[in-house]
């Protein structure tokens, strides 16, 4: 099988999410794409994020009637900090016969030498998908002189430009504007019920 890991923190997961897991999925081939919901990553150190129940109810939600997503726990059910390595480790034990690739963004690739133990997460991984939007540049040349092998790894996802975030949908929320649409209808209504972001 080939499996992504798709990870974030989905607070809320919205509609440009689910394009991109889908993308995602279609270009690299995937039987399986793996959400992952990171409880506080530590190279971004969230500050009031939402408890990480709340948005992996948000998730089942938004994934919901897609047999080819699932809700992973990976990187919940066990003490953080959470690192990528550490991650991929673990799916390798749950799915030792499968390739698996780590979907990022063009600018997590840029960051990716300065990753815990970039080389052996490089070893783990079968591939690294990148989701890269038309303007975004991405290079491999000088990517490779730090981790040499990456340019075998890398398979560019041609990524739609969305300007929707998880941020701009709590602010809206927040202010009491609209925001129905940026959302799946179950997510929009947990949301409402649970009232959220308020």
């Amino acid at each position: 099988m080939r499996i992504g890991l798709f990870g974030g923190t989905f607070d809320p997961p919205h509609v440009g999410h689910l394009i991109l897991a889908e993308e995602c999925r279609t270009q690299l081939k995937l039987d399986l794409l793996l959400w992952a919901v990171t409880d506080n990553p530590p190279h971004k150190r969230y500050a009031n994020v939402s408890p990480v129940e709340e948005r992996v109810k948000l998730v089942e939600k938004a994934i919901h009637g897609n047999p080819a997503f699932v809700l992973s726990r990976v990187d919940i059910d066990r003490p953080g900090p959470h690192y990528a390595i550490d991650t991929m480790n673990l799916l390798r034990q749950e799915y030792p016969n499968s390739q698996l690739f780590y979907l990022m963004g063009g600018d997590s690739l840029h960051d990716l030498p300065s990753w815990l133990r970039p080389q052996d997460f490089l070893r783990v991984c079968d591939g690294i998908g990148v989701m890269r939007r038309h303007e975004d540049e991405v290079d491999l040349e000088s990517l490779e002189k730090v981790l040499p092998g990456i340019s075998s790894k890398v398979n560019i996802v041609e990524a739609p430009i969305l300007e929707i975030s998880s941020k701009q949908i709590r602010q809206r929320i927040a202010d009491g504007m609209g925001y129905r649409y940026y959302l799946r209808d179950a997510v929009y209504q947990a949301i409402k019920d649970l009232g959220l972001y308020k």
